[in-house]
């Protein structure tokens, strides 16, 4: 399971339609509280999320899995690139760091690393 994790529907529907298209199961939330309220958090396998969204910023979110022992692996997507967000998504071990829009190649490339760094099944 993908979990996708963004204010804008937009992108939300995007980022789904392209995770789906690769046979993964997908599952979207509109903020970090919504996906952190789920009972899918520990059977998500990775978690592409906003940067800069209202409440709990991806960052925050990082922070908040890792302080309960998650290692689920990060994607982080972006309209305001900046080099000390990404600096601090990394040091929590982020998987990408993508600025929107996004190629859809290297998103594609960044799920595969997140699966296969989570010891997941390869993609079909």
């Amino acid at each position: 399971m993908i979990s996708i994790i963004d204010d804008d529907e937009s992108v939300r529907v995007a980022t789904e339609s392209l995770v789906r298209s690769l046979g993964l199961a997908a599952r979207t939330f509109a903020s970090a509280e919504d996906f952190l309220k789920s009972s899918l958090v520990e059977e998500t396998a990775c978690v592409i999320t906003d940067v800069q969204m209202p409440g709990m910023s991806g960052v925050e979110l990082q922070s908040v899995l890792r302080a309960r022992g998650a290692d689920t692996p990060l994607i982080f997507i972006t309209a305001f690139p900046e080099e000390r967000v990404r600096r601090q998504a990394d040091a929590g071990g982020a998987i990408g760091f993508l600025a929107k829009p996004f190629d859809g190649s290297a998103m594609i490339e960044c799920i595969d690393r997140a699966l296969t760094a989570r010891g997941a099944a390869p993609r079909p």
